[in-house]
């Protein structure tokens, strides 16, 4: 089971990869952000990072207790800073729900129902792991059509963002 310190390391983590895979996103020309790439199953970048958003506030919305019938639509979103203004909005509101959260909350059951109704349940904390892994993988969708459309990937690994976190601390040599 995760602690709070186990969740908020892997919701950091997901932000800051989150948001470097926006910047190469947003270096796009808008038709290439909108365009079909690839076959994907969420179509292209901006389509697969709505994708990504609406996960990220759906299963925040189920772990308190809200099951929504809603679906997002990438139309919503006209670029990327749309998209990341939006975002923003989810990780204040994760955030602040993070604070509130207790260790021994993280083993709580959460009983959800799917946009379709269907009903489920699971510990929290594999749902919270769950969505690091969702937005781990569709991440590297993106960057698979960041580079189909001659754009920059970026890397979002773990272990790059824990490297960086601990070139940052104090007293860490440059």
């Amino acid at each position: 089971m995760l602690s709070q310190a186990d969740a908020a390391r892997l919701l950091e983590y997901n932000v800051w990869a989150n948001h470097r895979l926006m910047r190469a996103a947003a270096t796009l020309a808008p038709d290439d952000f909108r365009r079909d790439v690839l076959g994907a199953s969420h179509g292209g970048v901006r389509g697969t990072l709505a994708h990504s958003l609406f996960a990220e506030w759906i299963w925040l919305e189920r772990w308190k207790g809200v099951s929504h019938t809603r679906v997002i639509d990438e139309g919503e979103f006209a670029d990327v800073v749309a998209l990341r203004d939006r975002w923003t909005l989810i990780e204040g509101h994760r955030e602040e729900w993070l604070r509130g959260l207790r260790d021994d909350s993280l083993g709580q059951t959460i009983r959800y129902k799917t946009t379709a109704g269907v009903p489920y349940e699971a510990p929290l904390w594999q749902l919270v792991q769950h969505v690091v892994n969702h937005s781990t993988y569709h991440r590297g969708q993106v960057t698979l059509m960041l580079r189909a459309l001659n754009a920059r990937p970026v890397a979002t690994d773990l272990v790059l963002w824990d490297r960086t976190r601990a070139a940052a601390a104090p007293g860490a040599e440059d």
